[in-house]
């Protein structure tokens, strides 16, 4: 959908509509929240095989079995969970009062919804990326809009023509780019009540930049490279088979894959021949359908450039793959392992995002503890142990936005576990409750009764005003 209209123009009527629909009904009921999520769980019922349809034209070539499980069976799971648990959310909380407050008061707090919110979608999971938050803004009540990536164009184009059969603009509205880039801006500048945001994270300086002339507050979901530590006690087979599964997913275009393995010296060689027969196993051909493809030329040619980097730097590149090579111009990268890398390296300074897998030998895992502290702290940290203090140890020793011990990208899928980032992996959470509160304003309110505490300590600050203070202080408050 294409239109000679300035960005401004195109956004701005729709905007309007939502702040003015959300001022008509500042807090709705559960039940109207609900519909809206059935509404949503119905969209992607009607128009399933269209979005997986759409998303493999988006990519060139992806399985419709891992859009359906990595992100339409997602979706619906996490709105599911959502229409179950929204009585709860949106129940008042009682909260406690002071000496001061008693005994007549009372004090409480009830979630209401922000108002607006804009959600900024990248194109690796475009379904679940749009749907996810979407799932916590319009549980809390919220209006949306939508703002799909030029690299998700057909289903973007597809969302824009089915969603008006099931949402009033004025609620949910999507909205992708022409191709100038002129979109995303005037997008990201509107005085959205919250946005939300997942990309990279110099993108994110700018959206959240922009979002500073409004005040308006953001969540920033971005990557970093997550790394992984294979313990000496723990299988090196099944560690290789858990992280090739992570690393081929989606082709590694995940912002929670393993973006580095360290593992034990002794074991390097061990590990390269697990991953080898693994991928024997599970990727016989490439050009089968079930491996996904690099999602446009630019990218596919970035990751070719930082193989050749690697390789001119002194790292040994280990193709895993030994099946057909591809066929056409499908943008499919077998999947590699790179030994001895090291700083110097483009690989080991960006995120890789692609599948191709650094191990990295170590003989101290406190040196290595150390290693992963000096960096940006990542998205996620994995760690591969059977020894619980270790596992424990490790987790605590270092900071990320999110743990998976024994299992990578899993824990990004759980409903109940609040997703987000640390520092250069971002801030705020969302998924479930959490996500729920990010798009609600939770608010406080104090109620006073008929008697009134406050009229003892009221002044002259002498006589009763005093005794009265002097029994606060000795009860502690």
């Amino acid at each position: 959908m294409t239109t000679d209209l300035p960005p401004i123009d195109r956004l701005q009527p729709v905007f309007a509509a939502q702040q003015r629909a959300h001022l008509k009904n500042l807090t709705p009921d559960v039940a109207a929240r609900r519909a809206s999520l059935d509404r949503l769980a119905a969209m992607l019922d009607a128009h399933w095989s269209d979005m997986t349809a759409a998303v493999q034209r988006d990519f060139g070539v992806r399985n419709a079995f891992e859009t359906e499980l990595t992100e339409l069976m997602q979706a619906k799971g996490a709105i599911k969970e959502a229409k179950r648990s929204l009585p709860g959310w949106c129940r008042p909380k009682k909260r406690k009062l002071s000496i001061l407050e008693f005994p007549t008061a009372s004090a409480w707090t009830f979630p209401q919804p922000v108002g607006v919110v804009g959600i900024i979608v990248p194109w690796n999971f475009p379904i679940a990326m749009a749907v996810q938050p979407m799932i916590g803004a319009l549980a809390a009540g919220n209006r949306v809009m939508v703002k799909m990536s030029e690299n998700s164009r057909n289903l973007a184009e597809l969302l824009q023509q089915i969603s008006p059969k099931f949402f009033d603009q004025d609620e949910v509205a999507f909205f992708v780019d022409d191709g100038t880039g002129t979109i995303g801006p005037a997008f990201s500048a509107l005085p959205f009540n919250h946005i939300f945001f997942t990309g990279s994270a110099d993108t994110g300086r700018k959206v959240m930049a922009s979002a500073a002339a409004n005040l308006t507050p953001v969540t920033l979901e971005l990557g970093g490279k997550s790394p992984a530590i294979v313990a000496d006690d723990y299988s090196i087979e099944r560690a290789a088979e858990r992280i090739l599964w992570s690393k081929m997913l989606n082709s590694g275009q995940i912002c929670t894959s393993v973006d580095h393995v360290y593992v034990p010296t002794a074991k390097i060689d061990a590990f390269v021949r697990a991953a080898k027969a693994w991928v024997h196993k599970h990727i016989p051909d490439v050009n089968n359908g079930d491996f996904t493809s690099i999602i446009d030329d630019r990218s596919f040619a970035r990751l070719q450039d930082t193989i050749a980097d690697a390789r001119e730097h002194g790292a040994e590149i280990i193709e895993l793959y030994e099946g057909p090579a591809p066929t056409g111009e499908t943008r499919v990268l077998p999947p590699k392992l790179v030994l001895n890398a090291n700083t110097t390296m483009r690989i080991m300074q960006r995120e890789i995002f692609g599948p191709v897998l650094p191990v990295i030998a170590y003989d101290d895992i406190n040196a290595v503890v150390t290693e992963i502290n000096s960096r940006p702290r990542p998205l996620a940290f994995y760690v591969f142990s059977d020894n619980r203090k270790l596992q424990d140890r490790l987790v605590r020793s270092t900071i990320s936005g999110g743990v998976g011990i024994n299992e990578p990208v899993v824990q990004a899928g759980i409903h109940d576990l609040p997703f987000g980032g640390s520092g250069d992996s971002g801030m705020g959470h969302y998924h479930g409750h959490e996500g729920f509160l990010t798009f609600s304003k939770l608010r406080p309110v104090f109620r006073q009764g008929p008697v009134r505490a406050l009229d003892f300590v009221l002044p002259p600050y002498r006589g009763r005003s005093a005794q009265v203070l002097s029994i606060i202080k000795k009860l502690g408050g």
